[in-house]
């Protein structure tokens, strides 16, 4: 899954550029210019897709891009480890199970799955190829 969502981005009253996604309503920032704007809607989306692991859900499909939106992805790690995450449960591996391929303590893995927490991205690849998965980076231009 390519980790990138459709954004709405609109001027409010103030002159305000306000991004949100359809596909994750959680996530909403604003800017005071149109980049500034797209540049933190990563960062809330990254924020609004940890919510939905830490509560233990799936994790929303992104939607196709209407015209007028942005696409916009979250960084890099937070991905990687929401893949790593949504295989665990597609595949119904525990934490106590992925700690046991990777020969590494359950603490260890909370930490790979937590978007939240600073991880290398060899570490979260390792535990990917524990499912059965590998990471594909793709740079498009902007």
């Amino acid at each position: 899954m390519i980790y990138a969502y459709p954004c709405d981005l609109r001027q409010d009253e103030d002159g305000w550029f306000i991004a949100s996604f359809p596909d994750v309503p959680q996530a909403i920032t604003g800017g005071p210019d149109r980049s500034e704007a797209l540049y933190l809607a990563s960062d809330a989306l990254a924020v609004a897709l940890a919510g939905h692991v830490l509560e233990g859900n799936d994790i929303p499909e992104p939607g196709e891009r209407a015209v007028g939106q942005e696409m916009v992805a979250v960084p890099t790690v937070v991905a990687a480890k929401l893949a790593l995450y949504s295989a665990m449960r597609a595949q119904q591996v525990t934490k106590v199970e992925l700690a046991r391929r990777l020969g590494v303590s359950e603490a260890a893995v909370r930490r790979l799955v937590n978007p939240d927490h600073r991880s290398h991205i060899g570490q979260v690849n390792k535990a990917l190829a524990a499912v059965g998965h590998s990471l594909v980076v793709e740079v498009v231009p902007a």
